[in-house]
């Protein structure tokens, strides 16, 4: 290896620019299928004839499935390479996607749901970790931001996409034209990825791989940031979940079509996420996260507000924050892992998509015992408790 591949990839390079074009792509074609179901869920409460919660579990299947999915392809991406087991990852994805609107039943769709969020696992498990290993170590945290972007506008995409064909057409329709987006996508990461130089092909045994998640988790630091994930995740996914069926109620009554326009918040994470990342180079890590934490607070707080813009204003700004301290979080569980880089990345991802499960279902809740506010507590509850943790345990970095 020469000095330069060992330097990693320089901002301006060629190969620095097609790695982050790349991983934009299999972001979006990551989180666009994760996330498709979200805005639909309204339609599949009344087709299927369930409650909301029951009905999110289409989301929560995919989210567990994922959680679960990252460490052990965490273990393949060490062996087989990371471009090549995300690849396969995202590849049997979209195969698992199909499946899910061809089977006859809502069991047989969480099932598929459930398949296609393991596989899905693949590319957080290992884009990090491909990303931090080639490009300079100076500009890690900011590139780190560009391929969280990547999973805004696929969250964005998915939902809006998905919710106005849906409507006219079915919801398994609207979910299998963003399954065709996001193939196109893969063609886009598999034509601009550049190969691996700084990576080294090593096969763990079932003790070493024990080892190095029980050395991470030894490590209280890494405890919170893993946290920060579960927490602020289960929140704002329970946000978006649950809203499309606040706005379809009284006073506001607005078709699913319409009120999946307030996905478009998303859009400010994908300003924030790059952003937050260049400050962090700056600031710190610490000073940028809790930051994010109080923005999305303050976003979550102003959706009381029952006034429509403001709702809209609450969701960009709680978006903007929590993708702010998303992307603080996610570079910094791989650059403070003591046992294992991508294992460390693959235990934050654990936590973040398990708290998307969890609270993404008990949202449900919350919102059949408490109504909006209800849901609304829930997740400052979430996200004040994660703030003090960052506070009182993190170090300056």
């Amino acid at each position: 290896m020469n000095d330069d591949a060992a330097a990693g990839l320089q901002p301006g390079s060629v190969p620095y620019r097609r790695l982050l074009l790349a991983l934009f792509a299999i972001g979006v074609a990551t989180f666009a299928q994760l996330y498709s179901p979200q805005g639909l869920l309204p339609l599949i409460a009344v087709e299927q004839q369930i409650t909301a919660d029951q009905a999110a579990l289409m989301v929560s299947a995919a989210t567990l499935g994922l959680a679960l999915g990252v460490i052990p392809w965490s273990y393949v991406g060490d062996a087989a390479g990371r471009k090549r087991a995300m690849m396969w990852a995202i590849s049997l994805a979209c195969l698992f996607a199909v499946l899910t609107v061809a089977v006859p039943t809502f069991s047989l769709a969480l099932g598929m749901r459930f398949l296609e969020g393991f596989m899905l696992g693949g590319v957080p498990a290992l884009a990090v970790a491909y990303l931090n290993e080639e490009v300079s170590s100076k500009v890690a945290a900011a590139a780190a931001g560009t391929y969280v972007s990547g999973t805004t506008v696929g969250g964005l995409l998915g939902r809006i996409v998905a919710a106005p064909v849906g409507e006219q057409l079915g919801w398994k329709l609207g979910m299998l034209v963003v399954t065709a987006t996001a193939i196109v996508c893969v063609v886009v990461f598999l034509r601009l990825a550049p190969a691996a130089v700084n990576f080294t092909p090593r096969r763990s045994s079932l003790g070493e791989a024990a080892g190095a998640l029980l050395g991470n988790l030894r490590s209280g630091a890494l405890w919170v940031i893993y946290l920060q994930g579960f927490l602020t995740m289960g929140g704002f996914v329970a946000m978006y979940n649950y809203l499309g069926f606040h706005l379809a109620g009284p006073p506001y009554m607005m078709p699913v079509w319409l009120a999946s326009l307030v996905f478009l918040a998303y859009l400010a994470g994908t300003f924030s996420s790059p952003r937050a990342g260049r400050m962090a180079s700056r600031f710190g890590r610490r000073p940028v996260l809790l930051a994010g934490n109080l923005i999305m607070m303050a976003g979550v707080g102003l959706t009381l507000v029952p006034q429509i813009w403001v709702i809209i204003l609450g969701m960009a700004v709680l978006t903007g924050g929590f993708f702010a301290s998303h992307a603080v979080a996610s570079g910094w569980a791989g650059s403070r892992a003591v046992a294992g880089r991508s294992q460390s990345a693959s235990l934050y991802n654990l936590g973040y998509y398990a708290g998307s499960s969890v609270f993404g279902f008990l949202g449900g809740t919350f919102l059949h015992l408490g109504g909006w506010g209800g849901t609304v507590g829930m997740v400052l509850a979430l996200t004040a408790a994660s703030t003090l943790l960052a506070a009182v345990v993190l170090p300056r970095d």
